[in-house]
């Protein structure tokens, strides 16, 4: 339901005196404000925020003009004025289409601008959850801009900030405070807390000696914040350890590669939400432009030509008629699982578009994220080895259910390196990663074919067998380990 104006006044003075209470608008500073509907209402400059009434709210249009301003008060109270931050409070509106902005000076906040030069760095803390697409494993950043004598003259600072950093919802002024927006006012309110519950933890670790900025060393790290279905903000769970609480982890395997689809993600959510996502946008990502576009055009018309499909392009010449033979061909490949290179290619920078704009998440099974950073913790070295592209899998990697899992991989392969049926392919990877011997190597994968290929070319196999994963052949299933999830891999 829209937010009626009188609503809005009164929601904004319950705000403020919230905000006052913990010591984020003490001293007549900082504000709120809220939309309603086509309008803005706004807390006044300069006054008591903890006393504020509804009849003390200034209320603006969608452009910033003025169009009713609170009666003023007898004295000793001054007259109404519209607050200094309204210019950035609108850039808000403006820039992120909000539905309320709050602007804070805690000393949290104040202390946390201190403590970086341009750009307020926090990760593994739960609270990050709080802010929208932002996960446990996420580096979550703050824009840090200085404060000028007038907050009114903060606006092209400000502005700059937002468009530096299109997933923050805040911006640090430092020395100064904070500005918090959100989609709601709900949402606000939420952001603006767990920013400032953030804020806090930073300052108190840096009293600690610990750099909120890194991922943590100790075994606390190793914990998974997932949940059951994999979406995070689950029950806590700790890797299966061998008798003397070490992880069951490798003393002589060095490296690990993983397959990703029914193997570190269900095959449900490549199938029934990554293709189709990239299938509905071919003709429209092939119709645009750039380098990227023109590569793949390339790549799917000389594929065409060794798969003997070049006659779809004889005799066409003109864009759309170049577009619709592409996408036949890419077409034709999905519905025959042909995992050509130039269809990864061409699906990996479809999703790149979506992991950008937040349509894209991707759900993990519940072990993946505690295991990949416990290895990383142990030096053992963790690849990724899948069909799709490179730029695709490091895409899915740094946009997952529980954040950005980056950081702990070292290198991704992909067909390029050949295919994943034949041993070769394994060959050519071993010496990529500079293993000694191929035992050295350990290959996590669904797919019997693989399995049977990386062991060809000497490495140690484990077979996933995952809920949502088809049956796996017998012979496979006699030949190798069977494992359920990786908290059961010993190295």
């Amino acid at each position: 339901r829209e937010l009626a104006v009188e609503d809005a006044k009164e929601l904004v003075a319950e705000l403020c005196a919230g905000l006052y209470t913990q010591g984020h608008v003490s001293g007549t500073g900082g504000g709120i404000s809220i939309r309603a509907g086509d309008r803005i209402v706004m807390a006044p400059s300069g006054v008591q925020k903890e006393r504020m009434e509804a009849c003390d709210m200034f209320v603006l249009s969608a452009d910033g003009t003025v169009e009713q301003t609170p009666v003023a008060r007898p004295p000793p109270n001054k007259p109404p004025k519209l607050s200094e931050c309204a210019p950035l409070f609108m850039s808000a509106y403006e820039l992120r289409n909000a539905g309320a902005v709050l602007h804070g000076h805690s000393m949290n906040a104040m202390l946390a601008s201190l403590m970086f030069e341009d750009e307020f760095q926090i990760t593994h803390v739960e609270m990050i959850k709080g802010i929208a697409g932002h996960g446990f494993y996420d580096t979550l950043r703050v824009p840090i801009i200085e404060n000028t004598a007038r907050e009114c003259e903060l606006t092209d600072r400000l502005r700059e900030a937002m468009a530096k950093y299109p997933k923050s919802y805040a911006v640090l002024v430092k020395r100064h405070g904070v500005y918090v927006w959100g989609d709601t006012w709900i949402q606000a309110k939420t952001q603006f807390e767990s920013y400032e519950y953030l804020f806090e933890t930073a300052v108190k670790m840096r009293g600690m000696g610990i750099d909120c900025s890194l991922p943590p060393t100790t075994r606390h790290a190793l914990m998974d914040w997932t949940d059951a279905d994999g979406a995070g903000g689950g029950q806590c769970k700790r890797a299966k350890t061998t008798g003397n609480g070490v992880p069951a982890a490798s003393k002589q395997h060095k490296f690990i590669v993983l397959d990703i689809e029914g193997t570190v993600a269900p095959i449900s959510f490549v199938h029934e939400e990554m293709f189709p996502y990239a299938r509905a946008r071919l003709g429209e990502y092939l119709r645009g432009s750039g380098t990227s576009v023109e590569r793949d055009i390339a790549l799917v018309r000389a594929w065409a030509n060794e798969s003997g499909r070049g006659s779809a392009f004889e005799g066409v010449s003109a864009e759309e008629d170049v577009v619709a033979a592409c996408v036949k061909v890419c077409e034709e490949d999905m519905d025959a699982d042909r995992k050509s290179t130039a269809l990864k290619s061409v699906q990996g920078n479809i999703w790149t578009t979506g992991f950008a704009d937040g349509s894209i998440k991707v759900p993990l099974f519940q072990d993946v994220p505690s295991r990949i950073v416990e290895w990383y913790r142990q030096g053992i070295k963790t690849y990724i080895y899948s069909s799709g592209s490179r730029k695709a899998q490091r895409d899915l990697f740094g946009h997952t259910t529980v954040g950005d899992l980056r950081p702990y991989l070292q290198g991704f392969f992909d067909t390029t390196s050949g295919s994943k049926i034949d041993s070769a392919s394994y060959e050519n990877i071993a010496l990529s990663l500079g293993a000694e011997h191929p035992d050295e190597i350990l290959f996590a994968t669904d797919n019997g074919l693989e399995a049977v290929a990386a062991r060809e070319a000497g490495w140690r196999v484990v077979l996933l067998e995952r809920p949502g994963n088809g049956p796996l052949d017998p012979a496979h299933r006699k030949a190798f380990e069977i494992l359920p999830d990786f908290s059961s891999i010993i190295m």
